[in-house]
């Protein structure tokens, strides 16, 4: 479908990586000790930290998928969007930041081992890491198809480029720890909204009458539409069409709440500003600018689709034909209309920007996980820390590696388990939270109710996997709370400060 990179276009990937790896070594020169290699000392600016927030939640597909929703359908994904400013952001606000720097938290999980005992701790530890490492390998599996498509590797360079690019955010993560993520993911987000600006930009100046042809052609087709409810309000296409408010709602309720609330890179953020203002600023700034950037990022595909529109031949390129999928339209689109000056380089270096800012994170956050939640924690030599940094970064390579082995739904299915863990972890704190009688043998109870529940749903029914969090968060807090009844309480200092405060 493409050219290799032209030499303008090396140069601004090139010039980017150096800027990354810069800021990684000057980050570095601050650790002392694994306060600051995992939670930055405590005192980390909060719009800068809300900021990597954001970057860190963006993935590489939303950087591609999000331009296509915006192409090929309408604007009914930006619903979800606004969940998190609208209602993720406020739960946030008020029920789990607060928990975690009342409880100066260097790992969430040690919530659940001061309400639970240390085995609910380790389960819950358990739970992140297996998320977060299939998340991040199919994350970096999915850049190396796309790096595939876009430079026209072989089969064989798209696994040197998977290694390189994995290789490359473990070593700025290990050398800087927290501190580089979250400084690297401001670059990152720098990067991602320069790009999309400046694609905006001149996709309108392609339109003939700019900006008001723009909208105009977006209202004819219906584009700026974000609500699609069935009239019979109980139909099925409302739970398992991909554009319908009642699917909107299931994302930001059972998959995007989890991943902000209980996820343990989004809880280092909320405790390394250091106070409770600092860390409710922090969600609320990722929450304005997902809305802000998410947007955007819509815009750019109904622009490409205006254009198209004007251009005749057709509309769209089509999928199979033109390009290899849909999710490809934004580079297609960029190498075809602004071939040579550069800009195909800045949109692969946000689409590694977007890439990276999910491998940073993750791998600093289950390493923090085995240091502080496995190994006893503070004790720990930094030099320790950034060997199991790089120790699990090679983890994620090998993940990614092996991703296509497991199917052609893998991509999938590998989310399907990742809302599963974190629907799970997210049932636990809710009964940590809001049950006082809860104790850890009605968690494992509870556990198991909801592992059998989610088992029956996957074998046996045909359910979208956006609502897979439901069947795990539902059960396990139900039963969990009623099994806690058949055992003796918690004693008074596992309820001391963990239990939801107005």
């Amino acid at each position: 479908m493409m050219t290799r990179l032209n030499a303008i276009d090396a140069c601004v990937c090139l010039a980017y990586l150096a800027l990354v790896f810069g800021l990684a070594v000057k980050s570095a020169r601050g650790d002392r000790d694994n306060e600051d290699y995992f939670v930055g000392g405590r005192k980390m600016n909060w719009w800068v930290v809300g900021i990597s927030m954001f970057a860190t939640s963006f993935s590489s597909i939303s950087f591609l998928g999000l331009p296509q929703r915006g192409a090929y359908q309408d604007f009914s994904f930006y619903l979800t969007i606004l969940f998190i400013p609208l209602v993720i952001t406020p739960i946030l606000w008020w029920v789990f930041i607060p928990l975690f720097v009342r409880l100066r938290v260097s790992s969430g999980y040690e919530y659940l081992g001061k309400r639970f005992g240390v085995p609910a701790q380790r389960i819950g530890a358990g739970l992140y890491c297996v998320y977060a490492i299939g998340w991040m390998g199919t994350m970096l599996y999915a850049v190396a198809l796309t790096l595939q498509v876009v430079m026209d590797l072989s089969p064989q360079q798209s696994v040197w480029a998977l290694v390189g690019t994995g290789a490359f955010a473990t070593l700025y993560t290990a050398l800087g720890g927290l501190k580089a993520v979250i400084w690297t993911d401001v670059l990152q987000t720098v990067v991602l909204g320069s790009a999309i600006l400046l694609i905006m930009l001149l996709a309108v100046g392609r339109i003939d009458g700019g900006w008001s042809a723009f909208r105009d052609i977006a209202r004819q087709h219906d584009k700026f539409q974000m609500v699609h409810l069935h009239p019979h309000l109980l139909a099925p296409e409302n739970f398992t069409a991909k554009n319908s408010l009642f699917t909107a709602v299931a994302f930001g309720l059972f998959m995007y709440l989890p991943g902000y609330a209980v996820s343990q890179n989004m809880i280092q953020r909320y405790v390394c500003a250091g106070s409770l203002a600092g860390g409710r600023g922090v969600a609320l700034l990722s929450g304005v600018i997902n809305a802000g950037l998410g947007f955007l990022f819509l815009c750019v595909g109904t622009a490409i689709f205006a254009f198209y529109q004007q251009a005749g031949g057709g509309g769209l390129p089509v999928a199979g034909v033109d390009i290899a999928s849909e999710d490809q339209i934004l580079p297609y689109f960029v190498a075809t209309q602004f071939p040579g000056c550069g800009l195909l380089g800045l949109v692969l270096a946000g689409l590694f920007a977007a890439a990276m800012s999910t491998i940073d994170s993750g791998i600093n956050g289950v390493t923090s996980v085995i240091v502080y939640d496995w190994l006893g924690g503070r004790q720990l030599s930094l030099r320790l820390s950034r060997i199991l940094s790089v120790l699990l970064g090679v983890t994620v390579i090998v993940a990614a590696l092996g991703v296509p082995l497991l199917g052609d739904t893998v991509i999938g299915t590998i989310m399907a388990i990742a809302g599963t863990c974190l629907g799970m972890l997210m049932a636990i704190y809710l009964l940590g939270l809001f049950v006082p009688r809860a104790n850890l043998s009605g968690v494992l109870i509870g556990l198991g109710a909801g592992s059998a529940c989610l088992a029956a749903v996957w074998l046996f029914t045909d359910i979208p996997n956006w609502w897979f969090g439901a069947f795990t968060i539902l059960p396990t807090f139900g039963v969990g709370a009623l099994a806690s009844l058949l055992f003796d309480p918690p004693l008074p200092e596992a309820v001391r400060d963990t239990l939801f405060r107005t």
